[in-house]
C-alpha cells in the first residue's frame, strides 16, 4: 500500500477512535476498533497506542523501512450517543464491506460536522424530566418533585453556559451542585417542602449521571490501567465538584439559618414498588433521550431502567443493604444490555449507562455531606458507601457483560481473542468476513 494510501486509512482509524473515546468507549473497545478499520481498509500489522487523551497508530511495512506513526490528540465532548451509534455501524459497514474507506470517511466527515434533530430546548426539558423520575425514586411528594425537574432544568442551563465559556468541568460540577442544593434551601425555607435532600439528591443524580465510571473500570479490567486511571481521576474530580458544590450549599443554608441537615433521614426510605418502576423507567429513558440516543432505544432503555429499579428494591428488602443490591441489579444490567443491543441496532454503552442511572448514590453523597455540615463523624462513613456503590454498579455492569458473551453464538471461541466484551463496535474483523464467505448460497 502506498504511503499516502496509509496515511489515509490511518487517519481515518484515529478519527473513528477519537469519537469512540470522547464518547466513553473503553481503551480496549476502541483499540480494537481501529485495528478493525484499518484491517478492513487492507492494511495489516498496525499497533495501536490508546491513552486517556492521545491516540497514536503505528505501521511498519518491512523491517528495512522506518515506521509510519499517526497521533490524534482527544478532546472531551458532551454526550452523544447519536454519534456514538452511527460511527459504531460506520465500522460495522466498513468491517462487512457494504461501504469503502473513501465513502467511510465522507460519512464520518458528515456526521461530525452535522447536527441534531432534537433541538436544545428539548434536550434541556429531557434532563428535567429525568430530574423528575429521580424525584419518584426517592418518594418525593408534588412540590418536591416539581423543584426536582425545575432545578434539573436550571443544572443544565447553567453548566451549558459554563461550558461555552470553556470553564473546567470541575466548577460546571460545582455550579450544578450548589444551584441543586440552593433550590432545596429555598423550597425548605418558603414551607413548600419538607423534604430537601430527596430535591439535593435528584441534583447529585443528575450530575453523576454522565460521569464515566464504566469506561474506567472496562479499562482496569481489560489491561489498560493508565487509561483507567486517568478516566478514575476526572470521575472523582468530576463527583468531587457536586460535593464542594453540595457543601457550599449547605454552608449557606447554616449562614441563613436553615439547618437542613437536621432533616437528614437516619434511614433510606424507599418508596412504593409502583413508583420505584415507574421512576426508574422515567429517569433512565429521558436521560437517553437527552443524550441524543436514537427514538428506536428509548423504550428499550426506559424498560431497563424499570427492571434495574425494581431488581435493586427487590434485593433492599431481602436486607442486603445497599450495595449488594446495586450490584446485583447493575449485573442484570449488563445482562440485558448486551443481549438486547445488537436487536435495536445501539451499542451496548448506551443502554448500560442509561439504566444504572436510577441507581446512582445520590442520597448517600447528600446524607454525607450533611453530616458532615453538623459534625457527625458518620458524613465520611457515608461518602465511603457512596463510593463502594458506584464502583459497584460499573464492575456489576462489566461482568454482566461478561457472563453474556459465552452465551451468544460464537460466543465461547471469540471471548478467547478478545481482552474483554465489546460495550462498542463489532467483535473482529476475521469473525464478520468468515461468517460472509460461509453463507450459504
Amino acid at each position: 500500500m502506498a504511503t499516502d494510501e496509509t496515511y489515509r486509512t490511518l487517519d481515518l482509524a484515529l478519527r473513528v477512535g477519537e469519537l469512540l473515546l470522547s464518547s466513553g468507549a473503553g481503551a480496549a473497545d476502541v483499540s480494537v476498533q481501529m485495528q478493525n478499520v484499518c484491517i478492513a481498509c487492507g492494511l495489516r500489522g498496525v499497533s495501536a497506542s490508546v491513552t486517556f487523551t492521545e491516540l497514536q497508530l503505528t505501521h511498519q511495512q518491512s523491517p528495512e523501512d522506518p515506521a509510519l506513526i499517526q497521533v490524534r490528540n482527544v478532546t472531551q465532548r458532551e454526550i452523544d450517543y447519536e454519534d456514538l451509534t452511527r460511527v459504531d455501524w460506520l465500522v460495522r459497514d466498513l468491517v462487512s464491506g457494504r461501504i469503502d474507506r473513501d465513502e467511510a470517511r465522507s460519512q464520518l466527515a458528515q456526521l461530525v460536522s452535522s447536527g441534531h434533530d432534537r433541538s436544545r430546548r428539548v434536550i434541556t426539558f429531557g434532563w428535567g424530566a429525568m430530574g423528575f423520575g429521580i424525584g419518584l425514586l426517592l418518594g418525593a411528594g408534588p412540590t418536591a418533585l416539581a423543584a426536582a425537574f425545575f432545578g434539573a432544568v436550571g443544572i443544565d442551563l447553567v453548566q451549558r453556559y459554563l461550558g461555552r465559556r470553556r470553564l473546567p468541568m470541575f466548577y460546571q460540577q460545582v455550579a450544578g451542585g450548589l444551584l441543586a442544593t440552593l433550590v432545596a434551601v429555598f423550597m425548605f425555607a418558603t414551607d413548600l417542602s419538607q423534604h430537601p435532600s430527596r430535591i439535593v439528591s435528584a441534583g447529585i443524580i443528575l450530575l453523576l449521571a454522565g460521569v464515566s465510571y464504566m469506561g474506567a473500570v472496562q479499562d482496569a479490567l481489560t489491561g489498560f490501567p493508565l487509561t483507567a486511571a486517568a478516566r478514575s481521576l476526572e470521575a472523582t474530580l468530576a463527583t468531587a465538584g457536586v460535593i464542594a458544590g453540595v457543601s457550599a450549599g449547605l454552608t449557606i443554608a447554616t449562614a441563613l439559618g436553615v439547618k437542613l441537615s437536621s432533616l437528614t433521614p437516619g434511614t433510606i426510605a424507599y418508596p412504593s414498588w409502583v413508583q420505584m418502576a415507574l421512576g426508574g423507567a422515567i429517569s433512565a429513558g429521558a436521560f437517553a433521550f437527552a443524550s441524543y440516543a436514537p427514538r428506536r432505544a428509548l423504550l428499550p432503555t426506559a424498560l431497563l431502567g424499570m427492571v434495574s429499579a425494581l431488581a435493586f428494591i427487590g434485593a433492599y428488602h431481602l436486607g442486603l443493604g445497599v450495595s449488594w443490591p446495586s450490584s446485583i441489579a447493575a449485573v442484570i444490567v449488563g445482562l440485558v444490555s448486551y443481549t438486547i443491543a445488537s436487536r435495536i441496532r445501539v451499542p451496548t454503552l448506551v443502554l448500560v449507562v442509561a439504566g444504572v442511572v436510577p441507581l446512582l448514590p445520590g442520597l448517600s453523597v447528600y446524607r454525607g455531606l450533611a453530616h458532615l455540615s453538623a459534625n457527625d463523624a458518620g458524613g465520611l462513613v457515608e461518602l465511603i458507601n457512596a463510593s463502594v456503590i458506584l464502583l459497584a454498579l460499573a464492575a456489576g455492569v462489566i461482568f454482566g457483560e461478561y457472563i453474556a458473551q459465552p452465551l451468544r453464538r460464537e460466543g465461547r471461541r471469540l471471548e478467547q481473542r478478545l481482552s474483554g466484551p465489546r460495550l462498542v463496535g463489532p467483535l473482529t474483523v476475521r469473525s464478520v468476513r468468515k461468517r460472509r464467505h460461509h453463507k450459504p448460497e
